[in-house]
């Protein structure tokens, strides 16, 4: 087997970073141009990534080869989180790929915390992405709650200057308003439904 290239190697480091992306996503992060160019080259490393069929698209993560080239520990499979990864590595280059972006974030105070389901910054601004996929309205009640509680803490902000933009994905526009409805109270939070921003 050659060795990789460098957008081989890159190729299989974004996905150490992301989990899980779609045909399209690496298409549109490497600029691939053509669908067919895109499934030659990821058609190259089926040594390294294996996929999964979703409608008309593949959604690739790395195999026990690709982690152990990228020296990554973290086992991906299949099932209901991928669409979650997926929703959310969409955001990422909705939001043209900030450069201090963080999955999975704790973020606490000394009475709350909260797992963000990703961080970063535009503007000079702090913000919390999260996705809403397949959870209850009752469980992002409970998680708006616990932003609510740092914000009133009070703590967060001072420690940042400002209180986050609470940005959230979500399915549909009934959900969106549910979420724009819960949020009231908090300073900035912008709700997006996936079709809004999928490439």
């Amino acid at each position: 087997m050659k060795p990789l290239n460098e957008r081989q190697e890159q190729i299989l480091l974004l996905l150490k970073k992301f989990d899980y992306l779609t045909r399209d996503q690496l298409r549109f992060y490497f600029g691939l141009k053509s669908v067919r160019n895109t499934n030659r080259v990821l058609n190259d490393l089926t040594h390294f990534i294996s996929s999964i069929r979703d409608g008309y698209q593949s959604i690739y993560y790395l195999n026990k080869n690709g982690r152990e080239y990228v020296g990554s520990e973290k086992v991906r499979k299949k099932g209901g989180h991928v669409q979650h990864s997926v929703m959310r590595n969409e955001f990422y280059q909705f939001y043209d790929c900030p450069q201090d972006w963080k999955n999975e974030v704790k973020v606490s105070d000394s009475k709350t915390t909260v797992i963000v389901d990703a961080m970063f910054s535009k503007l000079h601004t702090t913000h919390f992405l999260e996705v809403d996929n397949l959870q209850s309205m009752q469980e992002n009640k409970l998680k708006i709650n616990r932003y609510k509680d740092l914000f009133n803490d009070g703590a967060l902000e001072q420690q940042l200057g400002h209180f986050p933009t609470l940005v959230w994905i979500t399915t549909t526009e009934l959900r969106r308003m549910q979420l724009k409805e819960l949020c009231e109270g908090l300073p900035v939070t912008k709700v997006f439904t996936y079709i809004e921003i999928k490439q």
